[in-house]
């Protein structure tokens, strides 16, 4: 007898899924009252805010079911991998925990689970199948509210259950979920991408773009707004074609009209924007709306027009920087955020120039720059013209140094200032100071004579530092 259990990929509503929970529920309650103890669980998240997001959902389901969060080096009793395949070390790092979680005999045996976008990738779940035979659920990014379900046939008949979808046609809601933070709030807006940059994986693993109702996120903020959070951040592959494949226009603009008009929530942002869809109504809605930040995450990923075309893009190097000043021009203060690729297959030294140009031309506040990774699965990995990896890493090198001295110009400009900050609560590096971020998602750590979280704050800058401002409260009023 296998001892796999494949689950039909049916689509039943999740309401079906707090059957599950409750039969989950009266195992881990015979467990506690067994032991003396609540059964643990831990989540560990590898990859993007979306993936963070997601990971919120399974622990809001886990503690549906009766699961308490592990303290730090306890073996949990459920041991959740969300996980990443947008580069290759990612998925490298995660074959290196299941590895190190092979239990010996006589160890605790945790029941072992492994799902997001690695899991959308055949090959990963036939190793995972061969190699890591301790891993017990193995299901996708498509089935995720499917996991009380999962869990339960793994717990009551004691055999693997694989569960992938190759795609998802619905937008699930009503999962259980637990926020990790208590002042700001991931709101997915859409699933999904239809763009097939030819570097990206994602299309492939996420499936094709799927909004949500606009009603079921202005409840969701709503909910969000009575329970005290302030900030929220909008998520999606490329919010800015949110509707699209509801045959609305300007959706997205709507939608951030109708949810700065919600009582309680005090700032909104959004990522990621893909530059071929930021329409001029997004521009002037980020002109109008009080409670938009000035913040625009807008990746270029390369300078080079011809190395955009190869990505599949849909611009050039020129139109992305007339775009950059037609919303410069509307919001003379706005900060500006990005993804950089180094090494796509075929940049020659004048493309990596062209990328130099641009970050100089631009002043990015910040970029969160990547090394080329091939993917399986992608366009670009079929390329012949692959970079080597050294001249990868010297370019890398290169880039990091330019755009490292312009931030830390750009954070110098602070010093004096007095700025409005969010206050998220202590400071990770200090149990001496506050942290939060100004509307320009500037890092702020900062002495104070209250404890502000939650609450917005007037802070004097009085360092700059090269990727943080230190500052000092004025008093509350």
């Amino acid at each position: 007898m296998t001892d796999e259990v494949i689950i039909e990929a049916t689509e039943d509503a999740v309401q079906r899924q707090y059957v599950y929970i409750e039969k989950v529920k009266e195992i881990t309650a015979e467990q506690t009252s067994r032991e003396g103890r609540q059964p643990t669980y831990d989540v560990r998240v590898f990859g993007c805010q979306m993936n963070e997001h997601d990971a919120e959902k399974i622990i809001g389901m886990l503690e549906e079911m009766g699961y308490s969060k592990a303290s730090a080096g306890e073996q949990a009793d459920v041991i959740v991998f969300e996980t990443c395949c947008v580069r290759e070390n990612a998925e490298e790092k995660i074959y290196g925990h299941l590895g190190i979680l092979k239990p010996s005999e006589g160890d605790k045996r945790s029941i072992v689970a492994v799902t997001g976008c690695m899991m959308q990738q055949p090959q990963v779940v036939e190793k995972i199948k061969k190699s890591y035979r301790h891993v017990n659920i193995v299901f996708g990014t498509h089935n995720l509210h499917l996991f009380p379900e999962l869990l339960y046939r793994y717990m009551s008949e004691g055999r693997r259950v694989f569960d992938i979808w190759d795609a998802g046609s619905q937008v699930v809601e009503g999962t259980p979920i637990t926020r990790t933070e208590k002042v700001k709030a991931w709101v997915n807006i859409m699933l999904g991408c239809n763009n097939f940059c030819s570097y990206c994986i994602v299309p492939h693993v996420r499936g094709r773009e799927r909004s949500r109702n606009k009603t079921d996120i202005l409840e969701e903020v709503k909910r969000l707004a009575q329970g005290g959070y302030k900030e929220i951040t909008l998520l999606g592959q490329n919010v800015n074609s949110y509707g699209n494949d509801l045959g609305l226009k300007d959706a997205f603009a709507e939608l951030l009209y109708a949810l700065n008009a919600i009582d309680g929530i005090e700032r909104i942002r959004f990522m990621t924007s893909h530059p071929k869809d930021l329409s001029d109504s997004l521009i002037q809605a980020m002109k109008e709306l009080p409670k938009l930040c000035e913040h625009l995450h807008l990746p270029f990923q390369s300078g080079s027009s011809k190395v955009l075309k190869d990505m599949n893009r849909k611009y050039t190097k020129e139109q992305y920087l007339q775009l950059i000043d037609k919303v410069r021009e509307v919001i003379p203060d706005i900060a500006f955020t990005t993804d950089i690729i180094v090494g796509f297959p075929g940049e020659s030294e004048e493309d990596f120039q062209d990328t130099l140009d641009v970050v100089k031309r631009v002043r990015f506040d910040m970029a969160y720059t990547f090394l080329y990774s091939k993917r399986t699965g992608t366009k670009a990995a079929e390329f012949s013209n692959q970079i080597p990896e050294k001249v990868k890493k010297e370019r890398f090198q290169r880039l990091v140094e330019t755009q490292n001295a312009i931030g830390a110009e750009l954070n110098l400009k602070h010093e004096g200032l007095t700025e409005e900050v969010l206050v998220e609560g202590k400071s990770r590096h200090s149990d001496a100071m506050y942290t939060g971020r100004t509307r320009e998602y500037k890092l702020v750590n900062f002495t104070c004579d209250e404890d502000l979280t939650g609450q917005l704050a007037r802070v004097k800058i009085i360092r700059a530092w090269p990727f943080w401002l230190e500052g000092t409260a004025e008093p509350h009023q």
